[in-house]
This record gives structure tokens, sequence and C-alpha cells, in this order.
């Protein structure tokens, strides 16, 4: 018989007792990870995203061969799993890769990974005040994160002028947008929660709903179908950034949209293609450099949407940093071009009251005449009227006890 090589953590030994997972690619590492395990993973400055989803995981302890802060900028991601808890070793090397197998059980204690009684990685041991610490010197970072952003940011200009001037490269659409509100759904902070907050907005607009990768799912798990799809080689393949999480994009929901739009490079090579071929879903092309979700955005005001609600999506100077895209300064300056009719979901949930239904019509006017009937009640003319009406009602029960009868 073949026992599970996850155990429970070891009461007379000190540090934490978990069963280890192993890959440099944090993305592909937390499609395994259980409650409990320890992840051993390779991811420079780790951040909001990845943590979160380490979280939901429910890891005891996060072993990282590179530095969790390196300093550039103040990363989010190691704070939170301090404070909920979670063992923090950073630092420990390239050898814990080769001298921990997946699976084994292993045992984190004050910077140690053990196997048994064997320290096969040691490294820095990181708690709350540690954290803080480090994300204080990192601030002084963020000056040369912003001269490197700026300088991203003229090379892009010169790069897609024409996709942001003229809508280049975007194909047209059989969705109609022109003058209508936009729903843009990308993963991202929170995205589902905010959805659920646009329940009534979506209710009273009809807004077409725009998916962006894998918020195509969470519109199907809000209860709505997308009208369209823009999906690009991180919602086909799962594959993403070093070290981002990253989740394919259900067949479900490509089948679901209405009408799919690939997102391709700027040579046209569009990768995980192929899988769209096999679903028999098409699709047209839009070609461009930077990420998914930019070029929807660009699609929808290209293609005249009347507003662009967006949920999930980077708004921020501390997303885009804590995103790790400062080289893709496509972000900034998507925002710029679509910004007079931009809006944020959690704005759209704290401003918009709803639409004003005929039944709140007839409420008013219930309490009106209502009003009005106290007020003539109050007068002699209507203490009179009142007195007739009160006579003539005591008769009915006579008169219907005589039709009766």
């Amino acid at each position: 018989m073949r026992f599970p090589s996850r155990q429970p953590a070891v009461a007379s030994l000190p540090g934490v007792t978990g069963t280890a997972r192993l890959d440099r690619r944090t993305g592909s590492l937390l499609r395994r990870l259980r409650p409990g395990d320890v992840a051993v993973v390779d991811h420079l400055d780790l951040d909001r995203a990845s943590a979160e989803a380490l979280l939901e995981r429910g890891v005891a302890a996060v072993v990282n061969a590179a530095p969790f802060v390196s300093g550039r900028y103040p990363h989010p991601g190691p704070e939170l799993l301090a404070h909920a808890g979670v063992v923090l070793v950073d630092e420990v090397g390239d050898e814990v890769f080769s001298r921990v197998r997946d699976g084994a059980v292993v045992r984190v204690d004050e910077g140690r990974v053990l196997l048994g009684e064997e320290v096969v990685a040691s490294g820095r041991a990181l708690d709350a005040d540690a954290v803080a610490a480090l994300m204080d010197e990192a601030g002084g970072g963020l000056t040369a994160q912003l001269q490197s952003f700026t300088h991203n940011s003229a090379e892009f200009l010169r790069l897609e002028q024409g996709l942001l001037l003229h809508g280049e490269g975007l194909p047209p659409l059989r969705t109609r947008l022109e003058g209508r509100p936009v729903v843009v759904v990308a993963p991202g902070r929170d995205h589902r929660q905010d959805l659920r907050r646009l329940r009534r907005y979506l209710r009273d607009q009809r807004p077409v709903l725009l998916g962006v990768d894998t918020g195509a799912d969470a519109l199907l798990a809000a209860g709505q179908r997308p009208d369209l799809v823009v999906v690009g080689r991180r919602g086909l393949s799962g594959a993403g950034a070093a070290g981002e999480p990253a989740h394919p994009v259900s067949d479900k929901a490509l089948r679901a949209a209405r009408e799919v739009v690939l997102h391709a490079d700027r040579s046209g090579h569009a990768a995980g293609s192929e899988r769209l071929d096999r679903l028999g879903v098409r699709h047209a092309t839009a070609t461009a450099s930077g990420s998914t979700e930019d070029v929807a955005l660009l699609l929808a005001d290209a293609r005249g949407a009347g507003l662009l609600v967006t949920v999930g999506a980077h708004a921020t100077l501390e997303d885009l940093l804590d995103q790790q895209r400062a080289g893709d300064a496509g972000a900034f300056l998507t925002r710029l071009r679509v910004g007079p009719t931009l809006v944020d979901a959690r704005a759209v949930s704290q401003l918009y009251a709803g639409r004003v239904r005929l039944w709140h019509l007839l409420l008013v006017l219930l309490a009106g005449l209502l009003a009005l009937a106290v007020a003539i009640a109050a007068t002699p003319v209507g203490q009179e009227w009142w007195s007739s009406v009160s006579g003539s009602l005591s008769d009915v029960p006579d008169w219907i006890q005589g039709l009766l009868s």
C-alpha cells in the first residue's frame, strides 16, 4: 500500500514541517500546491498577485532562491505573506532545486531547510519586522524605476504611435460598441469582488461585456455571458512572464463568447492560436505589442465605446510597478489614450444609484396620494366627507348579506 507523502507537522521539532513543492515559475507551482505545503520558488521581488495566490493555496512556508525584496521597488507581496504568518526564507541559492526532491517532507526553521536532520539549504529568515525594514529601504529605488518607466514610455510611443493614435493593427468587430458602455474584466486584484458589486449596473445598463483572458471565466462565474473575449498567449497557454501566476482561459468561456479576438505580437505571431483552431472558435487577430489588457482597452476605444468600466485592471502606479511592468510602458500610454472614457468599477459601484423603475414612480405617487388624503381629512370639509363615506360603507355588509340570502 502506498501512503501519501504529506505528513503533519511534528510538534516536538521547531519550525514548520510540510511537503516541498518546487518550481522556478511561481505560476506553474500554484497549480500543485496544497494547504500546509512548503513552496520553493525562484522569484525576485515577489508581487502582490503571486502572494495572494500563495495565501489562497494555504502554504505554510515559502522558500525563495532569490531575494523577496531586491531594493528596486517595495513590492507588497512579502509583507502580505509575513502578516499572514507564513514562514519566509529567501536567498537560499539555486542549490535548493537540486538538493530537495519535489514531494519530500522538509522542515523549515530559522532560515534553514532540513531533510530529516540534514541541512540542505539555508538563507535569510524574514519575519514581519524584517520585511518592513526591507520595504523601507526599497522605497529609495522608486526614483530609478520611474526614470526607466519614462524612457520606456518614449520608446513605446515611437514603436506604436500608429496603434495609439489611429488604431492600426486592430480588427473590425461584429459586436457593436459605438456609443455603448463596455465593461472590461481582466484578471487582477479583487476582480471577482468588484464584478459582484456591479450587478445592479449590469442589470440596468446592459453593457457590452469584454473578458480579457481569464476575465471571461470570471464573467461566466458571475452568471454573465461575455460578448467579446480578447485573449493572448498567457490566456491560451497559461504561460505568463517569469514568476507570474497564470491560468489558461477555459474552453467553456471561449466557446460561450459571441466574438473572440486573438492578440498577436507585432510580427503577427500568436502563441496558442492552435488551441482556438482545435476548438473550432472563429477569431479575428489584433497585432500589437504590449499586454492583452491594453489591447482590449484600445480596441474598445477605437470602436467607439461610450464608457469603459474596468474590472481588475492595473490602474495605479503601484499596480504597474508591482506587476513588474515598468518595461511595459504601454499600460501608462493606453490609459492616457482612453482616459476620457475610462472609469474604475469601484467608482461605478459607489456612484451608481440604479435606474428609476416604474414601480419606484408608482410608490412615490401612492405616498403622495396618501399624504394628500391625510391632509384633506384634517380639514372640516374632509371630516364631513369622511363621515358620509363611512356611513355608506357601513351599509355594504347589509347589502352583501341581502344578495346572499
